[in-house]
């Protein structure tokens, strides 16, 4: 079981790599999506190619924070997502990431409906309600779970002493 517990790290850390690895190959496409509008015509389909470039980019943004959070929770701090503060930090981060992919998708959805097929608008529109859903979702979490840290106060400053350990200060204190 130990050996097993040993290489769980690596594990992380090569996920870690594909989701950068994914990160940068989004960012190429949306570079390639992004030059061949910009050679073309400037009208209205160059603008629903410029926001569909920026939902490959908001993807990007998505794998690239997956890998850094995978990175310094699972290889770095090597933490246990089991208290409250934890548990709270470490969802703030995706969350944050996959509210604003969404939401940038729902535009690019918007967007196409509006252009091509305005029976998708429905479909576009649910997209964007369930962002709002998510963030209403998460807004409760949040504060149900400062409840929930208030009587752990240690854990609060244990979070605190690995930030500046990573050197970030207060740079994440969501």
């Amino acid at each position: 079981m130990k050996a097993f517990l040993r290489i769980i790290p690596i594990v992380h850390a090569l996920m870690a790599s594909l989701f950068a690895l994914s990160a940068l190959s989004l960012i190429f496409i949306a570079v390639k999506i992004g030059v061949s509008t910009f050679s073309g015509d400037m009208g209205r389909s160059a603008a629903q190619n410029i926001v569909e470039a920026m939902g490959v980019l908001a993807s990007a943004v998505v794998a690239l924070q997956i890998a850094q959070t995978i990175a310094e929770e699972e290889v770095v701090r090597d933490a246990h997502v089991s208290g409250p503060t934890r548990v709270r930090r470490y969802l703030s981060r995706f969350m944050v990431v996959v509210i604003v992919a969404l939401a940038v998708e729902g535009l690019v959805a918007t967007f196409r409906a509006a252009d091509n097929n305005s029976g998708q608008l429905f479909h576009a529109a649910a997209m964007i309600l369930a962002v709002g859903a998510l963030l209403a979702g998460w807004g409760f979490f949040i504060r149900m779970n400062c409840y929930a840290e208030e009587l752990e106060p240690e854990a609060m400053e244990e979070a605190k002493r690995e930030d500046v350990k990573l050197g970030q200060g207060g740079k994440r204190a969501s």
